[in-house]
């Protein structure tokens, strides 16, 4: 797919890619911990402080307010250069700031708002639960409501950063009585709150960003509640909206530099059984030209969707195809990484950053922000307006 960009769109991509390679940090990002955490911030008060804070945010809440094509000339400059992520700002910068500026109230965006952008705060997600992870009408977590503070007592897990999050996005069951979507609410905790108990969870990559909440009778204030008390699906489904569209650019952009890198690997691998290298095989080079298709065909997807949200549409459900598409071509570039790379994929040591860390991570990424079945179910009932199937 060729793009003919114009003038103003050449010019704004021409001073991101300026001002990044001017600005990337120096030295390697840490993989885990406060050290992690320090330098994301790092990253993200540079960015706010050079004029690029909250890229995809309106300039009425402090963003740079560019519209959804330059958004992706962003990300793809950030990949061109090999900028470091945002991190531990995902949350808060991709949808937890914008869930709060779109459903919140103005004493939330004066206080939240400006310590996300500056790189000041780091926020967390509390969805998934033990009998609720993509489900979230199964959410069990329950909120007493009182006349100034809501008292939460449950259990969340999968949450990503929670250990060195400030914040947390939490959605709860505030009425006993219901069930499914109703009777939700959503919250903003204070992770130092009295009786959060935080414990994570060591990955086989080394990495342990993924946490168990506990909840053990939490008082937060009813000034915290975004939306109303029992609006919580609808504030959730906005939150989700950011999650599955304009959060994922990032991933899918880089996804095509992965398909070279892998390509590039084809051409230095040789397979000593074979006597030969790993692109010279016709089923591997058959691959690896499907691979690169598909990840072109999800860049036009990507596009299309920008153009619809260019007309004034936001973020919605179709963003779950992108996000389906995304989950599989990444398992599949993986997978066939480790063909490539036969026994060596398995030298594996915690820590690593490279094909074998990227095998074990892309699994997550079908369950992350709603599994893949999860996005199917959107695609054909909010999408292809199919009706529900019947369930014994």
């Amino acid at each position: 797919m060729r793009l003919n960009l114009p003038d103003k769109d050449l010019e704004f991509q021409k001073k991101a890619t300026d001002w990044l390679v001017a600005n990337i940090p120096t030295g390697k990002r840490p993989s885990t911990g406060a050290e992690m955490r320090e330098y994301d911030l790092a990253w993200i008060s540079k960015q706010s402080e050079g004029g690029w804070g909250g890229i995809s945010w309106p300039k009425e809440y402090g963003g740079c307010g560019v519209s959804p094509l330059q958004q992706l000339l962003w990300y793809e400059a950030s990949a061109q250069v090999s900028a470091p992520p945002i991190g531990v700002g995902m949350v808060g910068l991709n949808f937890g700031g914008p869930t709060i500026f779109t459903c919140g109230t103005k004493a939330q965006c004066d206080e939240h708002l400006p310590r996300i952008l500056n790189g000041e705060t780091v926020w967390c997600q509390g969805f998934s639960e033990p009998n609720a992870g993509s489900d979230l009408g199964g959410i069990e977590t329950q909120g007493t409501v009182h006349a100034d503070h809501i008292e939460v007592t449950g259990q969340k897990i999968w949450t990503s950063y929670a250990d060195l999050a400030d914040y947390q996005l939490l959605l709860i069951r505030t009425d006993k009585g219901s069930s499914k979507h109703g009777g939700l609410t959503m919250v903003i905790c204070d992770m130092k709150s009295k009786g959060v108990d935080i414990r994570p969870i060591q990955l086989i990559s080394g990495e342990s960003h993924f946490c168990e909440v506990f909840y053990d009778s939490v008082k937060i204030p009813r000034s915290n509640v975004i939306g109303k008390v029992g609006e919580g699906w609808r504030v959730a489904m906005a939150t989700l909206g950011f999650e599955r569209g304009a959060a994922f650019i990032a991933d899918q952009i880089s996804l095509a530099g992965k398909v070279e890198e892998l390509i590039a690997l084809a051409k230095d691998t040789k397979w000593p059984t074979r006597n030969r290298l790993a692109i010279e095989d016709d089923e591997i080079s058959r691959e690896l030209a499907v691979l690169r298709a598909e990840v072109s065909g999800l860049r036009a997807m990507t596009f299309g969707d920008i153009a619809q949200r260019g007309a004034g549409d936001p973020p919605g459900p179709e963003g779950s195809i992108n996000k389906l598409c995304y989950s599989d071509l990444s398992q599949k570039l993986n997978r066939l990484a480790f063909r490539i790379l036969g026994n060596d994929a398995l030298a594996f040591k915690y820590g690593d950053t490279g094909w074998s860390r990227d095998y074990f991570y892309s699994y997550a990424s079908s369950v992350g922000g709603g599994t893949s079945e999860i996005q199917k179910e959107i695609i054909a009932q909010r999408v292809l307006k199919l009706p529900r199937s019947r369930r014994s």
